[in-house]
């Protein structure tokens, strides 16, 4: 991994702000900045709610709950691939006992 950082600056709700990031993560902070910015100016046009700071904690809010979701799809996806196998793994097991037995 490089130990090289560099200087980002993205623009949010028409502030700059400047973020120190490896090179190699500097596209997915742009994109994150990109999406962050989108949600903040569809949240601020489209709601009553005052203030950037609390925009930012209701964005957040938002993108962990999603994370949360996916990772919870993730989690089942991954157990019913589980079962799948065991499922796999005994008819193979039995397949072979009974080649075995004949």
């Amino acid at each position: 991994m490089n130990d090289d950082r560099e200087v980002l600056t993205v623009r949010i709700l028409d502030k700059e702000y400047r973020i120190s990031c490896p090179p190699e993560e500097r596209e997915s902070l742009v994109e994150a900045a990109r999406e962050l910015n989108e949600r903040m100016r569809n949240m601020r046009d489209s709601t009553k709610v005052l203030g950037a700071e609390r925009m930012a904690v209701m964005a957040a809010l938002n993108v962990i709950h999603e994370c949360e979701q996916v990772t919870s799809k993730q989690v089942g996806v991954l157990d019913s691939a589980r079962e799948t196998v065991r499922n796999l793994e005994s008819k193979l097991d039995a397949a072979i006992s009974r080649r075995e037995n004949s």
